[in-house]
This record gives structure tokens, sequence and C-alpha cells, in this order.
């Protein structure tokens, strides 16, 4: 396989990975407006589809952070990259098919920093950058968030107090057409350049760019417009959970927790975080429910959230590394093919599971009490089919490619 092809192959899976982020990520900016039915969900998903294809253009701060600060792009190869990416796009149709609304930043993080210590061990981690932009920020953002979304929620609580509820929630609904579409202008100005950045670090590494290039701006519309076409699609099952596993929220809650984390992740994009834009609408989401009283936060489906966000990291590095292995012992094109199979298989396993209890437009607003159209998105985080099931496709697929090797 010729460089050429090879770095075409990368660019391609890297507006892959582009993709599923703006699917697995919709939920952040739409998922309570859903709920509370300020907008329609189709409408929803194609205005923040408009929205994150407009924010990728305002900022490439975050696109400079990820493709120069977390890896030394000296010791980074294509296939390295392809890997990584790999490992990210694995993680996220996983947490997808799970309804778990998991951090697509930190799965192609951690997938490229796990390709790059299966290659070249530790030196070629940049330890302070990922410390400083990715894991610092992951602890306090949710935090930040959760704090600010409560008294937000608490202050309008108070002043609407006494008011009548019709006139109250037709008002604030209007207000989260508002406060949802800042969220996913802000979610284009900082997710969609994490796919800016990888492409960058492969056009680097294949040396079609130099090493202190900028962007191109060929890439800034290639992501743009394939993580718009992901966010139309729309990922329900997440949505679902977002939106109706946390709190029971209303439209009063919906616009202080869309306004927490616009405010939180245009900070971030700012300042050139690598911000989960996941984590900062769960923990709005979060504190909108603790600000407001006589609310019910179901702290469980939350803890399990958590769990899920301390394992990404790793287990988007496992799969990174697991994937670089496969490419160095095949060797060539063979290892780069046994990889794309892997990949392929993997992917096609998962949607061919999600079928079998779809959640779309139409049942996303079912009640979270088990009885829903689609049961399995109100226990996204307890199907252990699922999880065997995946696990079973991805086993005998790179199986086979060995075999076949």
């Amino acid at each position: 396989m010729t460089e050429t092809i090879l770095l075409v192959l990368v660019v391609v899976t890297a507006l892959a990975f582009d993709f599923t982020n703006g699917f697995h990520d919709t939920g952040n900016a739409m998922a309570t407006s859903i709920a509370t039915k300020a907008l329609k969900p189709k409408t929803a998903v194609a205005l923040s589809a408009v929205l994150n294809l407009v924010g990728a253009f305002l900022s490439l701060a975050v696109a400079a952070t990820i493709a120069k600060g977390l890896v030394d792009a000296d010791v980074i190869t294509l296939p390295v990259v392809f890997a990584g990416l790999v490992g990210g796009i694995v993680w996220n149709l996983v947490t997808w098919l799970l309804g778990i609304p998991s951090s697509s930043s930190h799965a192609l993080v951690g997938g490229v920093i796990g390709a790059v210590l299966a290659a070249v061990g530790t030196s070629g981690v940049l330890w302070s950058g990922v410390l400083s932009k990715v894991l610092v920020p992951a602890l306090l953002a949710p935090v930040i968030a959760i704090g600010v979304a409560a008294a937000g929620t608490w202050l309008v609580a108070r002043l609407t107090r006494g008011l009548p509820q019709d006139a109250t929630s037709r008002h604030f609904r209007w207000g989260q057409v508002g406060s949802a579409s800042l969220v996913s202008l802000a979610h284009g100005t900082n997710d969609a350049q994490k796919s800016m950045g990888i492409i960058l670090l492969a056009l680097i590494a294949g040396g079609a760019v130099p090493a202190d290039s900028g962007v191109p701006f060929w890439v800034i519309v290639s992501c743009a417009l394939a993580m718009a076409v992901g966010t139309y699609l729309g990922g329900w099952r997440v949505i679902r959970t977002l939106g109706k596993g946390l709190v029971e929220i209303d439209t009063r809650q919906g616009m202080s927790a869309e306004t927490s984390s616009a405010a939180v992740i245009l900070l971030s994009s700012h300042f050139g975080f690598s911000l989960s834009t996941t984590h900062v609408a769960t923990g709005s989401i979060l504190g909108s429910g603790v600000g407001m009283p006589g609310a019910k936060v179901r702290w469980g489906v939350a803890g399990r959230m958590f769990a899920a966000w301390l394992l990404t990291l790793p287990a988007a590095g496992l799969v990174g590394a697991l994937c670089h292995w496969l490419e160095s012992g095949l060797g060539g094109t063979a290892g780069v093919l046994a990889v794309t199979f892997v990949l392929v298989a993997v992917s096609t396993a998962i949607w061919l599971i999600s079928r079998r209890k779809p959640v779309d437009h139409t049942n996303v607003n079912d009640e979270w009490d088990g009885t829903a159209a689609a049961p399995s998105a109100a226990a996204p985080v307890t199907d252990p089919e699922a999880f065997a099931a995946v696990a079973a496709a991805a086993t005998t697929a790179s199986t086979k490619e060995k075999v076949h090797a």
C-alpha cells in the first residue's frame, strides 16, 4: 500500500470518526429541548446540524491542541494514527449502542495515546499536555457545570415562583430554542476541531504538509460537513438517556442547563482545552435537578455514566494498542487491511444489534419506566447481552484475519 493511499484511508477514517462524534453528541445540545417538547425531535437535530456546521469555522484552538499538544508528532506514523482512530470509533459505537453519553473527545484521545504507547512507548506521549489539556478539564468540567446549572436553576425557580405554569412553560420553551442553539454552536467550535487536529497530524506524518502547518481549509470544510451529517441523523439512544434518564426536566431546568453548557464549552474552546462536551452537558442536566426544589435526580444512572467515563480513555486506548499490534504483527498492507476489516465487522455487528430494539424520533420521549417502546434504552448500561455480542464480533473478526494472514 502506497503512502498516498494510506493517507487517504486515514483521512476518510478521521471523517468517519467525526461522523460518529456528530450523532453520539447530538444529545448534548438537544436532549433537554426534545424532552420538554420545546422542539420536535427532527427539527431539533436539523437545527443542531446547521449550527454545528457553522461553529466548526469559528475557532481552531482545539485542533492545535489535538495535533501538537498531546503526542510527539516526530514519532507519529500513519498506521499509528489509523489505529488510534479505530480505537475512538469502536468505543463511540459501543457506548452509542448502550445509550451511554460518554466522551467522544476522550475516546479519540485515548485511542491515539494507546496506539502511540504500543508503537514507541511512553516517550511518544506529551504527558504534561494530556494532564493540563485533557485530564484536569475532564475532572473540573462536570463539577463546574453542575454548580453553574444548579445556581441558575435555583435563581430561575425563585424568580418564577407563583407564576402560572402554562405561561412560564411557553416562554421558557422559546428560551430553550435559543440556549440549545448556543450549545450546538459551541459544540461545533470544540468537537469538530478534534478530527481536524487528527487529520493535520496525519498530513504531517505523511509528509503532505510541514510540521508547523496550520489546518488546511479543505480539512475544516470536510470535518464540519461530516459532523453536521452525523448530527442530523440523531443519536437517539444517547438523547433518550440524557433527556429522560437523569432528571424529569421542565422548561426552566432545560434552559438553565443549556445556558450553563454553552458558557462552559465556549470558555474551554477559547483556551484550547480538549473538553468533553458530554461531561459538561451531563453535569448541567444534573445541576438543573439539584437546583430545582422537589426535582428527582436519578443518581444511580449518573453513577453508571461516571463509571463509563473512567473507562473511556483506557478502553479506547486498549483498542488502539491492539489495532497497532495487529498492524505490526501482519505488517504492511496486510496489517492495515486487517484493522480495516475489524473496524467494518465490528461497526456492522453493532448496527445489526441496535436494530433489535431501535430508538428513533418516534419513541425517544417515551417514559423512563421500563415500559417504553425501546426498553433497552431505559437501562442502557446494564445490557450484558449487547456487550457480549459486540465483544464476540470483534474477537471473531480479529481471529479470522490472523488465520487468513
